[in-house]
């Protein structure tokens, strides 16, 4: 998708419109409603390359992160929206993540670059393994990995580094959040985005904007730690 359609997707915030509509050339195929009180809606664009899908993350107060993956869930690019920041995949990854691999061999490593547009720059590594268990989830069956990274600057000191569980879509090609620690400096953080519910098009639900759980909970927290990349979250 080019960056261009970028600013339509900002006149889906739930201020505007009760639901998610894409930009022209996209269509939703899935809608999730997470624990940790986010929504995230899942679409595809008929200009990006085959396998590529978008992601576009709302709480409360609108929609606050889009993500782009390719088909071995690269992460190509993303865009906080408060304030707009875009980050990039580098090319020529040392060691590119490899959704089919992690389907055929049980385990992943992955050793990349990132950018941002305001000059940031960074490198993670780590890896994503299956633990051979599977979970249903309102219908929906997912396999359990357990994951681990660091990311640091160039100059090697750590910016974020995280562990924890995820769980992954065969089907869908994607990984969703499950439960994870955040490495603050001091102390692992734990959080916990986990899906709650899947809605799919023609559904009750579909491309809703406003989160439905643990809102209250997460109002009367501490303000989150700022966003990490992982697979549900660049």
């Amino acid at each position: 998708m080019r960056t261009a359609l970028l600013p339509l997707l900002l006149l889906a915030s739930p201020a505007v419109a009760g639901s998610f509509t894409p930009p022209e050339g996209c269509t939703t195929h899935l809608t999730v409603q997470s624990r940790g009180c986010y929504v995230a809606n899942y679409y595809t664009c008929e200009v990006d390359n085959p396998g590529d899908q978008w992601r576009a993350d709302f709480d409360q107060e609108g929609m606050f992160y889009t993500s782009k993956i390719d088909r071995e869930t690269q992460w190509v690019e993303s865009y906080d929206l408060n304030p707009m920041v875009k980050q990039t995949l580098d090319a020529n990854a040392a060691d590119p993540a490899n959704f089919s691999s992690l389907l055929a061999t049980g385990r992943d490593d992955f050793e990349f670059s990132l950018s941002k547009d305001n000059g940031e720059h960074s490198n993670v590594k780590g890896y994503d393994q299956l633990t051979g268990q599977t979970v249903t989830i309102d219908g929906v069956t997912l396999q359990e990995t357990e994951y681990e990274y660091v990311e640091t600057d160039d100059a090697g000191t750590v910016l974020r580094q995280a562990r924890g569980r995820e769980y992954i879509s065969a089907e869908f090609r994607n990984f969703f959040s499950g439960q994870s620690e955040w490495f603050d400096g001091t102390d692992w953080l734990p959080m916990d985005g986990s899906p709650v519910q899947f809605f799919f098009p023609g559904e009750k639900g579909f491309a809703a904007t406003q989160p439905l759980f643990e809102c209250d909970a997460v109002m009367s927290s501490l303000p989150p730690t700022p966003e990490v990349p992982s697979h549900d979250n660049l």
